[in-house]
């Protein structure tokens, strides 16, 4: 079960945000090979995990990849808004494409009951509800094609 979002501020209260900051911490831990976490509120020396050395160690071994491998999947702020706005706005021109094909399967319908909703359309829209009309009664033809055919046999 997922957990509900919180919503990171200020805690005002020492000994919450002191529970808090360790809950974090361990949760931090848990996801990265290694991590400094310094906190000014709490302590004056930086917690290592999982120690000093291997610290010390992974570090030395990162340093000692070749650049491309090290920036692989590095990302600073700007560039992680930028992959982020990119990702939002790839699925927002989907969802709108989704939107934009139910409306017109709505209109085809309706239109097919009776109701007088074509008039409203402009031509791009009329030509789009041609398109799908015609791609349904391809469907349609395929279909009754392949009953047709499992029926004989």
């Amino acid at each position: 079960m997922s957990r509900k979002k919180i919503k990171l501020a200020y805690i005002t209260n020492d000994s919450a945000r002191k529970t808090t900051y360790k809950k974090r911490s361990k949760g931090l831990v848990k996801k990265v090979p290694f991590a400094i976490i310094n906190s000014p509120d709490f302590g004056s020396q930086a917690e290592v995990w999982p120690s000093l050395e291997d610290a010390r160690r992974l570090l030395s071994e990162f340093k000692q990849l070749p650049l491309w491998k090290q920036n692989n999947k590095m990302l600073n702020q700007e560039s992680f808004l930028e992959q982020s706005l990119a990702k939002d706005t790839q699925q927002l021109w989907k969802l709108q494409e989704e939107n934009y094909r139910k409306e017109l399967n709505k209109v085809m319908f309706e239109s097919l009951s009776g109701n007088g909703i074509l008039q409203s359309l402009n031509t791009m829209d009329l030509n789009e509800v041609g398109r799908l009309v015609k791609q349904n009664l391809t469907d349609i033809d395929d279909r009754i094609r392949v009953l047709t055919k499992a029926s004989r046999s």
